[in-house]
């Protein structure tokens, strides 16, 4: 199973005033934020999608992968913990949702992760199983790889599963990613996957 990292609860600290102001209350950086694929709106993270997380990770197909289904309170969380990663680091999971109906889809895109001993550029998704083979989580993967390989110029980016989860290994490959070798990940058996910079 995958979890984020837990988080001290700290007194929430007003926000200073960002620039440029046009931007919103908002700190994500920008262009590392919102994208828009063929059929996907992508947004980063935040506590205004702790309910879309609640919602994904109720999900049976999702909490298969997940650890079981998440709390109102580990969503928010999880969705706060995101948002500090994109203001400290640049880069976090999206929210998905479709471009014409705003339906909730998954969420997904890339993190730094500790995985395998070294920290990594990782990506990852997880899409609601109503979704599944249509490719959404392919369309994800993509946009985490041109941001990776676009705007961080990263050399490397790995992916990680449970050795058993085959559709997600299917997309990986489908993304051109290569098996490395087999890990272990919270004490569990994982297939960690790597691709190079075209």
């Amino acid at each position: 199973m995958i979890r984020f990292p837990r988080i001290p609860r700290i007194p929430r600290i007003p926000r200073l005033p960002c620039f440029p102001c046009f931007l919103g209350p908002s700190p994500l950086p920008d262009p590392l934020g919102t994208r828009v694929t063929e059929r996907l709106v992508l947004k980063p993270i935040g506590p205004a999608h702790a309910d879309d997380l609640w919602h994904l990770h109720r999900d049976p197909g999702v909490a298969r992968w997940y650890g079981g289904t998440w709390s109102r309170g580990e969503a928010w969380e999880s969705a706060l913990y995101m948002e500090r990663a994109w203001a400290s680091e640049g880069v976090h999971k999206w929210i998905a949702h479709d471009r014409e109906s705003g339906t909730l889809v998954g969420r997904g895109g890339l993190s730094y992760a500790e995985v395998d001993g070294a920290r990594r550029l990782e990506i990852g998704w997880a899409v609601l199983e109503r979704f599944w083979g249509l490719g959404y989580a392919s369309e994800i993967g993509r946009a985490g790889l041109d941001l990776a390989f676009g705007d961080l110029r990263a050399e490397e980016v790995a992916s990680f599963t449970e050795t058993r989860n085959l559709r997600s290994r299917a997309v990986m490959e489908r993304l051109g990613f290569h098996y490395a070798r087999e890990i272990r990940h919270g004490g569990e058996p994982f297939v960690l996957y790597l691709i190079q910079r075209p």
